[in-house]
């Protein structure tokens, strides 16, 4: 089971992916667009969160257009309500939100 956690640390917010290959930081995705060169954020709905969704979805989902359809959705949805203390969401959780959001074209 894949999940991802998000913490705070003195030099900003964290986020690592565990798998049954070990942990890693999840990747900011630039390359698909730049809300926030600052990094990741969370619990509110600006270009941090933005950039938080954006990369957990293209995590999830391996497929870089449909994660432009949908990553500001899954920031209102999920990201923007994360608690500031930190969080772990699992890639199962992820997937069936989106696929909710996808389905229903909802935020």
């Amino acid at each position: 089971m894949k999940t991802y956690s998000g913490v705070r640390t003195a030099s900003g917010c964290a986020v690592t992916v565990t798998d049954t290959h070990g942990c890693r930081s999840l990747d900011l995705r630039f390359d698909l667009r730049t809300h926030s060169p600052d990094g990741f954020e969370w619990g509110y709905g600006g270009s941090g969160p933005a950039q938080l969704a954006l990369a957990l979805a293209a995590d999830v989902l391996g497929d870089d257009d449909a994660v432009l359809g949908i990553y500001q959705r899954l920031k209102f949805r999920v990201v923007g309500r994360l608690p500031a203390d930190g969080w772990t969401l699992t890639a199962e959780e992820l997937a069936d939100t989106i696929r909710t959001l996808q389905a229903t074209g909802g935020e």
